[in-house]
């Protein structure tokens, strides 16, 4: 008989987070790794800098960008529920982005323009490939991101509490020129956020209900969603900066700005949630669409989601990180690693929350890993607590004799 997990690399993560812990690098921290039924969960620390009683398994995290995944499986959902069309413009739902103008430069002046080749899909809304998005350049360094903050549509660090509802929302946004033609880039975040706006007006309903209705009730998620509500808020973790120094600055506190429904769900980096819940969909991902007898996407639309759906040519045109799509690519809502990447084998995916959360899936070695932190990303680049986890992830998946 063999165990699915092999434990020595999982007591060596243990001890790498608690001494995170000790540190001060980690307030706390829960790892999840899981294979063949078989799944170990780890949790240390506190749930903040301040506290004196320990971190628990049910604690409340932002997910910030981890939402992205959920909503792109909503998407995908609305299209088997024949709600649009993969390929459908998305003019019919969101007016406001039809017969868009495009700027000559991206530095240059919004009244600098040409009309878009063509209309916006549904498909480059998942892939990012609708022609804007938050760019890798200091903060208002250019017109347009000068613009984009004017109009508090969110290019920056979470804010649950400061951008319009929906329909103003869309309306701002449609007031400004693309970035770039439709189809040509990668442009990250925003699609998401449209993404919700089009899913509430298509199926008549806020964006909330049709998550808590169509993914997080079939699969048990009951403390994901846009806010924690009062009963549970002693669970919502700290949330913090670190500071040039190395210190570590308090973001935002459980009576802060999750604490109530915000006017904009943000499908970009809205959502909190658990461990178990985010593991359900993880697990749910996994199982090609189903988990436990319980069926949210068919087996197509999860290939779709999990394969790198950019092109070459749109990976060239792409202005972000230095060598960003030469080991992984790009499915809807999910990085897919294309070569050779710390977070897993060829095929894996996943994403990360820029407030100190990671998830990936990896069906070479029939492995799902989690680590959920409340400490946010000081770049792009994912901080060694997340390659601590890959690491001790990929060695435990070479299962040993169970007695060993």
């Amino acid at each position: 008989m063999t165990a699915a997990l092999h434990r020595p690399p999982l007591e060596q993560l243990h001890d790498q987070l608690v001494g995170r812990v000790a540190s001060g690098e980690l307030a706390g921290a829960i790892a999840l790794v899981a294979r063949r039924g078989e799944v170990h969960v780890d949790v240390v620390g506190r749930p903040a800098l301040d506290a004196t009683a320990p971190l628990g398994r049910d604690a409340i995290f932002r997910m910030s960008s981890m939402t992205k995944p959920i909503v792109a499986a909503a998407t995908l959902v609305a299209i088997e529920a024949g709600l649009f069309a993969l390929d459908a413009p998305v003019d019919r739902w969101l007016p406001e982005l039809a017969n868009r103008r495009v700027l000559r430069r991206f530095d240059g002046p919004l009244d600098d323009t040409v009309p878009a080749s063509r209309a916006i899909t549904v498909r480059d809304l998942l892939a990012f490939t609708m022609g804007t998005g938050i760019p890798l350049a200091p903060p208002g360094a250019t017109p347009i991101q000068r613009a984009i903050d004017e109009q508090a549509l969110g290019q920056g660090l979470p804010r649950p509490q400061v951008a319009p509802p929906p329909d103003e929302w869309i309306r701002r946004l449609g007031t400004l020129p693309l970035m770039s033609q439709p189809g040509d880039q990668w442009r990250y975040h925003t699609g998401s956020d449209v993404q919700g706006v089009l899913i509430a007006r298509a199926a008549g309903v806020p964006l909330a209900q049709f998550l808590r209705d169509r993914i997080f009730e079939p699969l048990g998620m009951v403390d994901t969603g846009f806010h924690v509500p009062a009963a549970q808020r002693d669970r919502l973790v700290a949330s913090y900066l670190t500071d040039p120094t190395g210190a570590a600055r308090l973001y935002d506190r459980p009576d802060g700005e999750w604490s109530r429904p915000p006017a904009f769900p943000s499908g970009g980096a809205g959502l909190v949630s658990t461990i178990d819940d985010y593991f359900a969909f993880a697990e749910m991902l996994a199982g090609g669409g189903a988990r436990r007898g319980v069926r949210i996407l068919s087996e197509a639309s999860v290939a779709a989601m999990t394969r790198d759906q950019l092109s070459p040519a749109q990976k060239a045109q792409t202005r972000w990180t230095p060598g960003t799509f030469d080991e992984i690519g790009w499915g809807f809502g999910v990085a897919v690693v294309t070569g050779r990447d710390p977070a897993g084998a060829p095929g894996a995916y996943g994403w990360d929350g820029g407030l100190g959360t990671v998830w990936r899936n990896d069906p070479q070695r029939e492995l799902i890993s989690i680590l959920l932190t409340q400490h946010a990303w000081r770049s792009p680049s994912a901080p060694p607590v997340c390659r601590d986890l890959w690491t001790a992830a990929q060695a435990a998946a070479y299962s040993r004799p169970s007695n060993a």
